[in-house]
């Protein structure tokens, strides 16, 4: 599977889509987000069931992540959203870098399996943060803020994600 795709089971059917499906649904105003979603879920889906894809209705996904991009990439292919297992808890994962609200911090249950995945150093640049925070931000700084998120994607997606973030797995 390629570098911007994903793929689940559901009832034992596999779908797959690719991060402009995923960015569609999510809308285009946080792609790095969107980004950050699909590579935390390549690294995290080999580990949860011994490489075999896992059943989508069955993930539970606790982050310390609260944009929506990242939200929307993983609804879109768990629907954890909309049947309660997604849970945003921004106090989790003291330490880890953090994102503009919140923490990259991703913790994926499934089937008696947790696998926590947290972004390795220098893969979101500081300035993005720093602007991504600042209130009341200027025309000028809004379209710089547009710049940052198209760049951190370009540069997310063509990398393997076991590049990006590191994974540890634990039994339930």
């Amino acid at each position: 599977m390629s570098n911007d795709r994903i793929a689940w089971l559901e009832n034992g059917h596999e779908f797959n889509v690719g991060f402009d499906e995923l960015l569609n649904y999510h809308g285009h105003g946080y792609p790095g987000g969107v980004a950050h979603g699909l590579k935390v879920m390549q690294r995290a889906w080999p580990l949860l069931d011994d490489g075999r894809l896992p059943e989508r209705r069955e993930i539970r996904c606790v982050t310390a992540f609260g944009g929506p991009g990242g939200r929307d990439a993983i609804e879109f292919v768990t629907r954890g959203l909309t049947e309660g297992r997604y849970i945003v808890d921004k106090s989790l994962a003291e330490g880890v870098e953090e994102s503009p609200g919140g923490r990259y911090y991703f913790r994926f249950e499934y089937r008696g399996t947790a696998v926590e995945v947290t972004i390795r150093p220098g893969h979101v640049r500081p300035e993005f943060i720093t602007l991504a925070r600042k209130q009341n931000r200027t025309e000028e700084e809004e379209a710089d803020l547009v710049q940052w998120k198209k760049e951190m994607t370009e540069r997310l997606l063509p990398l393997p994600a076991e590049t990006v973030y590191d994974a540890k797995v634990s039994r339930l």
